[in-house]
């Protein structure tokens, strides 16, 4: 089972989506503007559960 995506912004200007492991280290790390972008260009067959939105297909 992977872990919901976590919005983290390390520094001004630079959002991103982690995922985390067990260890709490940074498992899947992806620009917030790149990932939302896909998200509109792409349109899902299966409904993805809250907090997996990249996970639609």
């Amino acid at each position: 089972m992977s872990t919901k995506r976590e919005l983290i912004e390390p520094h001004k200007g630079d959002k991103r989506y982690v995922r985390r492991d067990s260890h709490g280290r940074f498992v899947e790390s992806d620009d917030v503007s790149r990932s939302l972008s896909m998200d509109r260009r792409i349109k899902a067959k299966h409904k993805a559960k809250h907090g997996q939105g990249d996970r639609g297909d």
